[in-house]
């Protein structure tokens, strides 16, 4: 889904921001240029960066445990 349409950024285009090591918004504005034309999408960009962080601090605090089985 798109994001930012002015930058043609995506929700998958965020989470691999993140993977990246992209933290925050002006990070992720620096990386993808997400929210640095219009701005209308920073709130719903804001929400999907959330999301991406959380799932990976879950991923990564589940990886020992899969390693172990």
């Amino acid at each position: 889904m798109y994001i930012c349409v002015c930058n043609a950024v995506t929700d998958s285009d965020i989470h691999t921001a993140v993977d990246g090591g992209v933290r925050n918004l002006k990070q992720l504005r620096k990386a993808t240029g997400c929210g640095s034309t219009c701005g209308c999408c920073k709130e719903k960009a804001d929400e999907v960066l959330a999301l991406a962080l959380t799932e990976k601090m879950v991923a990564q605090s589940l990886l020992p445990v899969m390693q172990l089985a």
